[in-house]
């Protein structure tokens, strides 16, 4: 027979870009589909998770798919925290991975060439052109562990510039910096594939999505129930 899923094993995955609104019909985001968010978050159902997948709204790779995943929707960084807070305050939470690309930056003021504040809700295309300047957006990474004091907790790093040596120091400083358990790595600077870098530890490189996600899965303790 199948064994239950206790309410306990439930896991969020955050992915897909947030955005930054510039007025009401424009916006600022990341390059990011969400796959392998999505990904991730059916592999972990496959190996008996509930999932909670906050999927940004600009995502471009399809919903997951299964019974035991629940898609919740985000727009910008605040929305994603506020989301967050709620699930904290309601659900039992034991691991977090936060794969989101969200903004670094939000706009703080758009102004004419010439100075002039702009603050209509759709901005004149006849302008000569418009000045923004942004401020830092709020971070996730650093509330999470005082959000899901329980839970383990995954970041992600996602770097262009420097080497392999650079991109797995910057994981490992995000890691002590935030406190987490463990830190994806990828983007060009650390080339081909994807590192699982864990305190203390050597960097695991996986050579594709399926493989991460797999040890991912592994790593948070789900196990593929057996049918019969």
């Amino acid at each position: 027979m199948n064994t239950p899923t206790p309410l306990a094993r439930r896991a969020i995955v955050t992915c897909g870009p947030s955005l930054t609104p510039i007025d009401a019909v424009r916006r600022i985001t990341n390059f990011s589909t969400g796959e392998l968010g999505v990904r991730l978050a059916e592999c972990l159902a496959d190996h008996g998770w509930e999932v909670i997948c906050f999927k940004g709204i600009a995502s471009t790779y399809r919903n997951p798919e299964g019974r035991s995943v629940q898609v919740r929707e985000f727009s910008t960084n605040a929305d994603l925290l506020a989301q967050m807070e709620a699930t904290a305050a309601a659900e039992q939470i034991a691991v977090v991975f936060h794969a989101a690309a969200l903004s670094d930056y939000e706009v703080e003021s758009v102004e004419s060439l010439q100075g002039q504040a702009l603050e209509a809700r759709k901005i004149s295309s006849h302008l000569s052109g418009i000045r923004l300047t942004l401020r830092p957006a709020p971070k996730l990474l650093p509330r999470l562990g005082t959000l899901f004091p329980e839970a383990k907790i995954a970041g992600w790093k996602f770097e262009l510039e420097g080497d392999r040596e650079s991109a797995v120091e910057t994981a490992r400083l995000q890691i002590a910096e935030n406190k987490t358990a463990l830190s994806v790595v990828n983007g060009e600077a650390f080339g081909e594939g994807f590192g699982i870098l864990h305190p203390e530890g050597e960097c695991e490189s996986l050579a594709t999505r399926s493989a991460l996600c797999q040890a991912l899965a592994v790593w948070a303790g789900g196990v593929v129930q057996a049918e019969g």
